[in-house]
């Protein structure tokens, strides 16, 4: 495409187009920037080797020819899969995508690319979004897939009786009736068949990326109406499998589907096993053939794994993080002295290296990361034992404070955190008791604990995960937060085009953050995985989001 027909996909990619030439903006921005506003990855790419004269398309390598025939066995925790509207995990998204599927999606790459949509397109200032869906797509049970689904799956998440977080990913698409929060009237509106219209209440540059977050998987249109909102009594879908069996905590069995509208597959089916919490025993299974690949791979037993001739490591830099958050709607954590005496105390490097074994980045107290395109670093000062008695002592403790932290027992790397934090505070005067809870326990309450830590998964974008987790009052705001000028800001970074522009108003929200002291963001972790030498084209995503469609098994 000529650099001058891009403004007819969107009035904003020639002037991104002049940034990235001016050396304004990197080229990964521009990819991702001008692919969210429609413009095809293909050309995309085609844009940056005319703009720079460099090609970021990486060399195809030399592959063995791919075996059909097999069937994949995956070692991951097997959690309730049964309503994606509410799901809260990434393994709950990896099973309800073997049979549902979602409109964007964003690979590894991290750019999002067109799925159960085909393509989509803005209107000027991002308020408006026009998405045209994939035709000749089927449901497993033979109906046809097309916009009642998708106005039928947004209806359920945006009413606040379903409990969905994505009422908060699309909280423009919502008006509030008496107590409860629904769809906005013409919201999102059904032009054919085939194409969607959401108009929302204001510009928002994430939209499409939001579209391929876990818990956006697309529903039947009769989910939860003609039939029960489960998919393992239900398993109707548009995916590339077919349920045979399941049981939280056991497994869960897929067929592949004939007919999927993405073509045939090489595999016969995936068998998830769920391995137990123990990382020594999924070490174990990988290395006796019980499973082909790993959900996770701990990294502390990277060494363990380097050795064996049948294995290989996959491993990717990601924005997850354990989040140690305070609940500042309760004591003594609505005192902004407690939580500023904490964080004097802490140095990020050590924790990273004593909790993580050095995997990863330090972070600096506000939920943006570096792999994100809106980051600024604003580094933190040195850790200040003596400022922390001080502030303390301000706030009524000068003989110091007994307080407690709640954490997960698996994975390890996050009640390691924990410890860690109650070392480091100690020299104040801080006795932070640290809660290893099971998991039930610890999910049961998680928004309410008033110090906890937290995994929170990566986002593409820097703005999804603080409209997630820090705007007021919406589902996953589990520190309580609410700040007007903060939420403020973010719907002005949410609906800025312009990249330059954006990155200044996250970089404010980023100090805002910061200076109220709402958590303590250890580091940004590097994950692992593992398999053996058989499975081959599986890509690790930085999400832990597992793709079959392209994967195939070696003969033994």
């Amino acid at each position: 495409m000529d650099t001058k027909d891009l403004g007819k996909v969107h009035v904003a990619i020639p002037k991104m187009a002049e940034d990235m030439k001016a050396g304004r903006i990197d080229r990964r921005d521009f990819l991702r920037n001008s692919v969210l506003l429609g413009l095809s990855i293909p050309a995309a790419y085609g844009v940056v080797k005319a703009v720079t004269g460099e090609s970021l398309i990486p060399a195809a390598m030399a592959q063995d020819t791919p075996v059909a025939g097999g069937r994949i066995r995956v070692g991951m925790s097997i959690l309730d899969m049964a309503d994606p509207a509410v799901y809260d995990w990434s393994e709950k998204g990896n099973l309800g995508r073997m049979l549902c599927e979602q409109l964007v999606k964003v690979g590894t790459d991290n750019l999002a690319a067109p799925y159960l949509a085909e393509s989509w397109e803005a209107n000027d200032d991002v308020s408006q979004w026009t998405f045209h869906l994939r035709p000749g797509v089927k449901w497993s049970n033979g109906d046809d897939f097309g916009a009642d689904d998708v106005v039928a799956t947004f209806t359920r998440w945006l009413d606040s009786a379903t409990g969905s977080s994505n009422q908060g990913r699309f909280i423009g698409l919502t008006v509030k009736d008496g107590d409860t929060i629904k769809m906005a009237p013409n919201a999102v509106e059904k032009i054919d068949d085939l194409t969607v219209k959401f108009n929302l209440a204001a510009p928002m540059i994430a939209f499409p990326e939001s579209l391929g977050d876990y818990p956006a998987l697309i529903t039947h249109r009769g989910f939860g109406t003609a039939y029960s909102a489960s998919l393992v009594e239900n398993p109707i879908g548009t995916g590339p499998f077919t349920l045979d069996s399941f049981a939280v905590g056991e497994h869960a069995s897929f067929t592949k589907r004939p007919g999927w509208w993405g073509g045939d597959i090489y595999l016969d089916g995936v068998d998830w096993v769920d391995l137990g919490a123990e990382p020594s025993a999924q070490i174990a299974a990988l290395a006796s053939g019980q499973v082909d690949l790993l959900y996770t791979l701990d990294q502390s037993l990277i060494p363990a794994v380097q050795p064996m001739p049948t294995a290989k490591i996959y491993d990717k830099v990601t924005a997850i993080t354990g989040v140690a958050r305070f609940n500042v709607a309760q004591k003594p954590f609505d005192d902004i002295r407690i939580r500023k005496a904490i964080q004097a105390c802490l140095d990020h490097q050590k924790l990273l290296e004593l909790a993580y074994q050095g995997y990863g980045t330090p972070g600096e107290d506000f939920h943006v990361s570096p792999i994100h395109p809106e980051y600024s670093p604003l580094p933190l000062p040195p850790p200040d034992i003596e400022k922390a008695k001080a502030l303390l002592a301000e706030a009524g403790s000068p003989n110091g404070i007994d307080l407690e932290i709640n954490c997960v027992n698996d994975p390890k790397w996050e009640s390691q955190i924990a410890v860690v934090i109650s070392e480091m505070v100690k020299p104040a005067g801080i006795n932070l008791t640290v809660n290893v809870l099971p998991g039930g326990t610890y999910w049961d309450r998680w928004t309410t604990w008033p110090f906890s830590v937290t995994q929170w998964t990566t986002r593409p974008l820097g703005v999804q995960v603080l409209a997630l987790a820090y705007r007021s009052g919406v589902a996953w705001n589990e520190t309580a937060y609410a700040n007007p000028e903060f939420d403020r800001i973010l719907d002005q970074a949410m609906g800025t085009v312009d990249i330059e522009k954006r990155k200044e108003l996250v970089a404010q929200l980023e100090k805002i953050l910061q200076d109220d002291a709402i958590t303590i963001i250890p580091f940004w972790n590097k994950i692992f995985t593992a398999s053996t030498t058989r499975v081959n084209g599986f890509e690790y995503h930085f999400a832990r989001e597992f793709y079959f469609d392209k994967v195939w098994l070696a003969a033994a």
